[in-house]
């Protein structure tokens, strides 16, 4: 271990606080952290430019104690600025931007309020994404530019704020965990000696930096004098055979994962082609298990699967730890030997300086570690070696695990309540946790007090989700309960969701629509699906004499079958709108309906079923065919194919019928999203960029009530040429929804560009002397040719790539003047060069497919730029968001209103949540599709 002693920071005493183990791993060593797929960074070149920005925060005005958010979008400019704002003495508060990006303004709302207008920290890149709050806002490279001058670096004392944590970012009530240099230090040194690490010692870390075990990795290998790696969540999360050859290639021998990824990891190498020979893991020490349970066989298998690479058989240790208690602060280093025939292993002792006991409801201590806190009463806890108790401790419980130590945190940042009911009024700490202590000191845990869900290693609040299914038409609001579930042989905990549906419980068409519309919006919002869906009674959902949501009684109620019969009955009802199940039949339909089953994790896959009606969403059409690609030796399956052929039988017979039949030899404009339920169908027409997998998240929403078709612009599949007029396309989509639907009453909608595609086919149904009851205009002006032809070829690419996220918006203004005079392939190829990877391979984007994408967007561009509308509807209703440029009011009235002079009756105008963008997204879908189909139903009945 490196000497910890410190040089003394002119003009103040101190003892050792956290800014002297950067300045001590600083000097003399070139040792450092290497980014994944970026570069490596020296703790010297570290020190040196934490100096710059903590010299950039005191010219912004900062001062210490101050508190800075700082946005972890990406991990060297998290810790760059994390440094600079402990070097200045600023408290960092690591936050990264929701999934759902409309959480993003409430989170940040109450983080202003809590840490009193904290200056906000944010690389470049992630800038144009803050909500425009008012909040002060540096970026990293700005502040990076500063000259330090003498006095910038701050000397802290070890008792100061250091960091505030979140304890979660799944929700706008955050509380703010406080960490002191001596709780980080007294965690660093427990740490380091019970795992017995050193300078020779390579860590890797791929968790997000809002996590407290990112900052817990990043800090120990500083405090050990090591070379650390860091990844990104998305680099391991992609392909979790990924995070092997991490290790082999920058040969760590110290990291950590929850418990999900073994499980991944076993998945892909059960179903995937084999590891290479190169892999070697014979350099790991540990992979620390933690952030949810171990589970025994999974992590068995995990150890068997690599013995062949090196793979020690004891380098899994189970371990527990809270963003409370600096992360991991209790490892079980006997789990190969011991513990092989647990389900769940004991989680092992606490390292020096924490105590552990055990308590019932009634404060009475069942059981206890009788480990001594350094300068407690009882000694400096001396006894034992390292990560030991110091003697057997009092065996007993379960009950609630309490806590007590130099790591432990003092409380929550500005929330005195929470901080009262977290401590006994003894000062020990409430973990929520149920667990026991075995004779020999080790913790097990048993379960939880506290109403969260842990799944692939990350906290989930049940009321966030919540109050999202509380805003569903189908689900009677205040009557829903998402708690967690953990099947048999499952690698995580899993989601439950009961709910009283809002309309008869004898309506199966109802209920149906109930549990896709709970499924769709759980994983627009957290996501991932539900294990289980039950529908239920009020009477079911059990609540204490205050009304309260007693979550941990309806899990026990469903773990002892009393919730079997709500299984059933969803089960059935989805069986009668699906169909019976159907096993595969032969290779090519055996091998895909494994594949389904993994992106949709699910355990069986019918042959005959939509992957749509089986909860597919957009993202998880891209990974499926990602993963078809691989599995059968195919450089591309055409989008069309996924989307036209959508059962695992209907694709088998294109891929057994060999390459020509994957392509789109007859084009068919029409892609069936959604076929169930009796009412009019609606026939959505695609936006300027031609492709409709914008409405596949919108079209669950209509299940079992109305077919959502969607229109696909010709010029996708090989060997296929673009439109050669406006008229032509609308006469191409009127024989497609013809041929579906005959006769009307029609209804008919388009989004941006294919508003105007709608109103033209509209025209033309009525015109063959057909009813059309819904004409839908989602943002689109009646006038667009004066746009189309502003619109460069490097406007359209520019265009493209931000709709696909391959470039950030802050970006648009510099890449507009930097490309526009570049040769257009020139152009596409900075693009693609410059767009993440994990976008690019989410998307299976290359730069040929890229141009292919923008020709045809180009197409439609010009076919818009010769278009005016003339004669006339019955009625339109425009749906209409926050607009690219210029007020939503000014938008509305000089831009939308003039549907007025194209059809005969009153229009509508409805404004809906989100940008023109984003109206349909993950983060606004939930809410438009219950505005879209309120008004259909006023429309058509």
């Amino acid at each position: 271990m490196p000497d910890q002693q410190q040089p003394a920071i002119p003009d103040r005493p101190y003892g050792p606080a956290l800014p002297q183990l950067l300045e001590s791993a600083a000097r003399g060593t070139h040792r450092g952290i290497t980014f994944v797929g970026g570069s490596f960074l020296s703790y010297a070149d570290l020190w040196e430019n934490a100096g710059r920005i903590a010299q950039g925060l005191r010219d912004q005005g900062a001062s210490p104690g101050d508190r800075a958010l700082i946005v972890a979008d990406d991990p060297e400019n998290s810790f760059r600025a994390f440094w600079g704002c402990v070097l200045s003495g600023v408290v960092p508060c690591p936050v990264a931007p929701p999934a759902d990006p409309a959480r993003w303004n409430a989170q940040l709302e109450h983080l202003r309020a809590l840490l009193g207008d904290p200056l906000v920290i944010v690389p470049k890149a992630a800038y144009a994404d803050l909500p425009a709050l008012g909040l002060p806002t540096v970026t990293v490279e700005e502040m990076s530019q500063a000259e330090p001058r003498h006095g910038a670096r701050y000397a802290s004392a070890p008792d100061a704020l250091a960091v505030l944590m979140l304890t979660s970012g799944s929700t706008d009530a955050s509380k703010a965990v406080q960490l002191t240099g001596a709780n980080l230090l007294a965690a660093l040194a427990g740490k380091a000696e019970a795992l017995e690490l050193g300078p020779d010692d390579t860590t890797m870390n791929w968790i997000s930096a809002d996590h407290i075990a990112a900052i817990e990795a990043h800090l120990l290998p500083m405090f050990t004098g090591a070379d650390q790696i860091m990844a990104t969540p998305a680099t391991v999360l992609a392909d979790p055979v990924e995070f092997l050859r991490l290790l082999t290639a920058h040969r760590v021998s110290v990291t950590f994962t929850p418990n999900f990824l073994f499980g991944q990891i076993n998945q892909a190498l059960a179903h995937g082609p084999a590891l290479r020979e190169e892999v070697d893991l014979s350099r790991l020490r540990y992979i620390i298990s933690g952030g949810e349970a171990t589970v025994t066989a999974t992590a068995g298998t995990f150890l068997e699967r690599l013995s062949r690479y090196g793979l020690r058989r004891d380098v899994i240790v189970p371990a527990f730890g809270m963003t409370e208690t600096c992360a991991g602060s209790v490892f079980n280093r006997d789990f190969a030997a011991r513990d092989l025939d647990t389900e769940f292993p004991p989680l092992g002792r606490p390292v020096r300086g924490l105590r552990i006991r055990i308590a019932d409801d009634d404060g009475t201590v069942l059981a206890s570690s009788d480990l001594p806190v350094p300068g407690e009463a009882g000694g400096p806890g001396e006894a034992g070696g390292p990560g030991e108790a110091g003697g057997p401790g009092k065996a007993g419980g379960p009950g609630e695990v309490q806590l007590r130590g130099t790591m432990v945190t003092g409380g929550y940042f500005g929330n005195g309540r929470a901080t009262a009911q977290a401590f006994t009024p003894d000062g020990w700490f409430r973990t929520g946790d149920l667990g026991r202590l075995d004779p020999e000191g080790r913790l097990t845990l048993v379960g939880r007090t506290k109403d969260s869900i842990i799944v692939n290693g990350v906290n989930y609040y049940s009321h966030d989700l919540e109050a999202v299914l509380n805003g569903l038409d189908e689900v009677k609001p205040g009557q829903v309960a998402a708690f967690p579930v953990r099947p048999e042989g499952a690698d995580s905990e899993q989601l439950a969701v009961a709910f009283v549906p809002a309309g008869d419980p004898a309506d199966e068409a109802a209920v149906y629509r109930a549990l896709v519309a709970i499924r769709s919006s759980t994983v627009m919002h957290w996501g991932f699906r539900p294990q289980v869906i039950l529908p239920v009674t009020a009477a079911r959902i059990p609540r204490g004499n205050l009304g309260k949501l007693q979550r941990s009684r309806l899990r026990e109620t469903f773990e002892a079958g009393g919730l079997d019969d709500a299984a059933r009955g969803a089960d059935e009802v989805s069986t009668r709108f699906l169909g019976a199940y159907v096993a595969p039949e032969g290779e090519a339909e055996t091998a895909l309906a494994g594949i389904y089953a993994r992106v949709l994790n699910a355990q069986a896959v019918p042959a005959t079923a939509s992957f749509f009606d089986l909860g597919g969403t957009s993202l998880d059409v891209l990974r499926l065919k990602a993963e078809i690609q691989a599995a059968f030796g195919i450089d591309d399956v055409p989008m069309a194919t996924l989307l036209q052929a959508p059962t695992v039988r209907a694709l088998a017979d294109r891929l057994s019928a060999g390459p020509h039949a994957l392509g789109d030899a007859s084009y068919d404009p029409l892609v069936p999203l959604q076929v169930t339920g009796d009412g009019t169908p609606l026939f959505c027409v695609h936006p300027g960029l031609g492709e409709v997998l914008v409405f596949v998240n919108l079209a669950k929403y209509f299940t079992g009530e109305r077919p959502f078709y969607a229109l696909r612009a010709r010029g996708f599949g090989e060997g296929e040429t673009h439109f050669g007029s406006f008229a032509e396309m609308v006469a191409t989509y009127v024989r497609a929804i013809r041929r579906v639907q005959p006769n009307g009453p029609y209804a008919v909608a388009g989004y941006s560009y294919g508003g105007a595609v709608a109103f033209e086919i509209a025209k033309r149904l009525e015109a063959d002397g057909d009813k059309v009851d819904f004409v839908g205009v989602f943002n689109l002006p009646p006038h667009i040719a004066g746009r189309m032809k502003e619109i460069t070829f490097t406007d359209g690419a520019i265009n493209l790539a931000l709709f696909l996220e391959l470039i950030d918006a802050a970006d648009v203004g510099e890449l507009t003047a930097t490309l526009s005079g570049l040769p257009e392939a020139r152009q596409l190829a900075r693009l693609i060069g410059q767009a993440p990877k994990r976008r690019l391979t989410e998307l299976d984007l290359t730069t040929e497919r890229f141009t292919n994408w923008v020709r045809l967007a180009q197409n439609m561009v010009h076919l818009g730029s010769t278009y005016e509308p003339s004669g006339t509807v019955g009625q339109v209703r425009v749906f209409y968001c926050t607009p690219l440029r210029g007020t939503k009011q000014e938008w509305l009235e000089r831009q939308l209103r003039p549907w007025d002079d194209f059809t005969r009756d009153r229009n509508t105008y409805i404004e809906v949540d989100g940008e023109h963008y984003t109206l349909m997204s993950p983060q606004h879908v939930h809410t438009f599709q219950a505005v879209l189909r309120q008004e259909l139903a006023r429309a058509l009945g």
